[in-house]
């Protein structure tokens, strides 16, 4: 173990990618040691590649980007700004609402924040708003969606953990519920301390918005009632959302669609890849860990040290906090789980409670400096400096901070709903 700690933290130290560090250091244990064969590397790098749930994360990382090209994430906007933007700090509240809608629909907030920078920042400072405020909602709003279906953080731990996605996915309602409120309350109370400006309600506008909205709305019905309804898995549901997308851009508009077809798929490909290789790596590193038993050996030293289950869980929510100022959320994911999953079960703690303390901390994470992925987006679409979106990023990430110690000292929150459709559907 101390050959695999010395080499992992000398790669992370000197820069190499978090996959590089993890493979890496495992390689040199596995060749080190004269038990196990080098061509174990490759086949725990491919097996772990091929589960099957794991392809719902290209499929909808495809889906949100030919969202963007099609112009739905507009008529959302477009939408919520015409139910909502006629109360003081009304087109806050729109941009907050469209930025959750996409980021549910792509899974992905980093590309959430990308694609609102351009759509509702240039709209928002028209119409009066602080620039701080502006970029501080785009970046933080979409986080809230890494706990709405279908999210590629809750996909990815179901992956690693081998736990129920839909489970996940039903255990994040109430928590993303909360996260919702407390960034709603956090624009409340902004919009009357600056006397933010708001809109006309017209229902002219109101009807029309709603029109051009039905098939962006029909979307995430068609991917969350299947998923809900037990018509699609994760994946089947992932395809669907492409095809939908596919099927509106070829009928809205064919010409101007096949044109951005090709550079919304290679951007597809290239996040894919990405996140494709970090999980490969991964299985490398589990492979090794699992025919050493070092998790159970560090599950039985944690155990001694006589860490209660919310004393670890308390421990380990700092750990992932501290990480996302150095990685960003994926990375984090695939370097602590296999290290803290085994030790959660041996604490007895439930498994579904603690994707949802991963995820919602891995949110806060994508606007925590320097690394906060959603900051850079933000700034690099709408040319807000950094210090000023993260300026505007803070009182959302105070109030993200209650609802994640609301939900690791209440797992209530997080297990209530999916325990209760389990009890529906089986009687127990």
């Amino acid at each position: 173990m101390g050959i695999v700690g010395s080499a992992l933290f000398a790669l992370l130290t000197i820069g190499a990618p978090i996959g590089v560090a993890l493979a890496g250091s495992a390689i040199l244990m596995i060749l080190y040691d004269p038990i196990l064969s080098p061509n174990a590397v490759f086949r725990a790098f491919f097996s772990f590649l091929g589960s099957y749930t794991l392809m719902a994360i290209p499929f909808f990382i495809l889906a949100g980007f030919l969202m963007e090209r099609t112009g739905l994430i507009d008529k959302l906007f477009q939408f919520a700004d015409a139910i909502i933007g006629w109360v003081p700090g009304g087109f806050a509240y729109a941009t907050l609402i469209a930025a959750v809608l996409f980021g549910a629909i792509s899974g992905s907030s980093t590309a959430m924040a990308a694609a609102m920078g351009m759509i509702a920042y240039p709209e928002m400072i028209k119409r009066g708003y602080p620039v701080w405020m502006s970029a501080g909602i785009i970046a933080c709003g979409g986080g809230i969606a890494i706990l709405i279906p279908p999210s590629i953080t809750l996909i990815l731990f179901g992956v690693l953990t081998e736990e129920s996605i839909v489970k996940l996915f039903f255990a994040g309602f109430i928590p993303g519920v909360m996260l919702a409120i407390s960034n709603a309350v956090v624009i409340l109370g902004v919009s009357f301390y600056l006397k933010l400006p708001s809109g006309t309600f017209s229902w002219a506008q109101l009807g029309k918005a709603t029109v051009e909205a039905i098939p962006a709305i029909l979307m995430p019905i068609l991917i969350l009632g299947g998923l809900y309804g037990g018509l699609f898995t994760p994946t089947e549901a992932g395809a669907a959302a492409c095809a939908y997308a596919l099927v509106y851009g070829f009928l809205a508009k064919p010409k101007a669609f096949v044109r951005e077809l090709v550079p919304a798929t290679f951007r597809a490909i290239n996040l894919t890849s990405i996140v494709f290789f970090l999980v490969g790596c991964v299985g490398v590193f589990q492979f090794l860990l699992a025919n050493k038993g070092w998790p159970q050996d560090i599950a039985d030293w944690v155990i001694s040290l006589g860490l209660s289950p919310l004393g670890f869980l308390l421990v380990l929510v700092l750990v992932l906090l501290l990480l996302s100022m150095f990685l960003n959320g994926i990375a984090i994911l695939v370097l602590t789980v296999p290290i803290f999953f085994p030790v959660a079960n041996s604490l007895g703690i439930d498994p579904i409670h603690l994707g949802i303390l991963f995820a919602i901390a891995i949110e806060m994470g994508g606007v925590i400096p320097p690394v906060g992925l959603n900051l850079f987006a933000v700034s690099g679409t709408t040319g807000v400096p950094v210090t000023k979106v993260m300026q505007g990023a803070v009182p959302f990430l105070l109030t993200d901070g209650i609802v994640l110690i609301l939900v690791l000292f209440f797992p209530i929150l997080a297990l209530w709903v999916p325990n209760l459709l389990v009890t529906s559907v089986f009687g127990n």
